[in-house]
């Protein structure tokens, strides 16, 4: 092939993101004729995009221009080993593009064609994000896929919990209100409905519970008792077999989703045990099997990638964002961030806050000047942030201990409050 970009790429491409669509000009190396398209915004749209071009080009590795190297369309093109990302300082195309353009005058479609030519004429002078190794890709790939499905299962439960509110309220009652366990799922296969539950033996029923390793001898006998007096909420045919029909399909989603869930949580945990900074995530506070994966991910394997921790809280929307103009400040989140990786840290503090001594202080220190569970948690994460870049950065582990004998050494308030009994419920 006909390499004109004279870098090596079999094509050179421009895009210009936005909130809603991006614009992008695409360039093949073999002298075919340019191209201008524009791809929306979500997920599915930019793979199919991607796969479309992984098609074109036969895998051939692309050169790609974009005027940042935040957000989340960067984020998600970063998983591609063939695309190779050039940010390009946005103060760098405004002179670009003024060289050109002596009005100033802009719109997408051009930015995107003068990123691509940017690229394509000075890629060798430009610094390309280099995607992570395989290994550390695969687990962004199957959190975000464990996520997704988790998110799925908890839409199916809602959709459960409001059907059963209508002719069965006994069976949330009956497996402890956690419809989120396989035995909820197995129950309402089973019994779904109310007559089907009341027509059953009571050793059948006493059977199950302890097939699902719910043994309490006082729960069961309150079970039972609770089956055996039970009035159903109504006989109205017109509601009751709909119903059961739909609680039926339900229930067998929710246990195929529990299955899956669980294959993907396997593959996560072999993953993370062949991953050479695994024990470094592990034993970060309030990190667990769900958590530490993603906040491997979160920060790569490439520790070039981010130069501080302040560009990590930046490029995760953690860190505040400050609009000024004139005698006017606002002080406002980030919107423009890769959501999946913000709300692992956000998930993450908020367990921190629960099962790391200092950091439920620090928590409760910003609940008791009036900021919401949100805010607190943001705050927290921001801390962390810090203490977990370094962490990464210098292949070392977490240590509690070490990290409150550095608080006192500093003179740090929280550290006077440590002894004092938590006075705020977390959550």
């Amino acid at each position: 092939m006909n390499d004109s970009s004279g870098f090596g790429f079999a094509a050179t491409i421009g895009l210009d993101w936005a909130d809603q669509k991006h614009d992008v000009w695409l360039r093949p190396a073999d002298g075919s004729r340019p191209e201008h398209v524009q791809v929306e915004q979500s997920a599915e749209k930019v793979h199919a995009w991607v796969a479309g071009l992984r098609a074109r080009f036969g895998g051939g590795r692309l050169a790609l221009g974009v005027e940042t190297s935040r957000g989340p369309v960067i984020s998600a093109l970063m998983a591609y080993d063939f695309i190779v990302i050039f940010p390009v300082n946005p103060k760098a195309l405004k002179d670009y593009r003024a060289a050109f353009c002596v009005s100033g005058a802009k719109n997408d479609r051009t930015d995107a064609q003068l990123l691509e030519e940017y690229v394509r004429l000075h890629g060798q002078k430009l610094k390309a994000l280099e995607p992570d190794d395989v290994l550390t890709r695969k687990l962004a790939g199957l959190t975000e896929a464990r996520r997704q499905l988790v998110d799925e299962r908890t839409r199916v439960i809602n959709q459960t919990h409001a059907r059963l509110k209508m002719y069965y309220p006994l069976a949330e009652q009956l497996v402890g209100a956690q419809l989120n366990t396989v035995m909820a799922a197995d129950f309402l296969l089973r019994w779904p409905d109310l007559e089907s539950l009341q027509r059953e033996r009571a050793d059948k029923v006493r059977a199950f519970f302890y097939g699902h390793n719910s043994r309490s001898k006082k729960r069961m006998e309150a079970r039972l008792e609770a089956i055996k007096a039970a009035q159903p909420l109504t006989s109205d045919a017109a509601i009751v077999e709909p119903s059961r029909a739909l609680v039926s399909a339900l229930a067998r989603v929710l246990k195929s989703l529990h299955q899956s869930i669980g294959q993907l949580d396997r593959a996560i945990e072999q993953a993370m045990d062949a991953h050479p900074d695994a024990a470094i995530f592990r034993s970060l506070p309030g990190a667990g099997p769900a958590l530490a994966p993603r906040l491997l991910a979160a920060f790569g394997s490439r520790r070039e990638r981010f130069e501080s921790a302040e560009a990590v809280a930046q490029f995760y929307g953690i860190a505040p964002v400050v609009v000024q103009s004139g005698n006017m400040e606002v002080t406002r989140m980030r919107h423009r961030c890769p959501k999946f990786g913000r709300q692992t840290f956000h998930e993450n503090a908020s367990w921190a806050a629960r099962t790391e001594a200092w950091a439920r202080q620090y928590y409760q220190g910003h609940r008791q000047r009036h900021d919401e569970h949100h805010q607190a948690c943001r705050a927290l994460a921001y801390k962390l942030i810090r203490i977990y870049f370094a962490c990464w950065k210098n292949k070392t582990t977490y240590r509690s201990d070490r990290y409150e004998e550095a608080l006192k050494k500093h003179g740090s308030p929280i550290s006077s409050r440590l002894s004092v009994q938590p006075v705020n419920k977390i959550l």
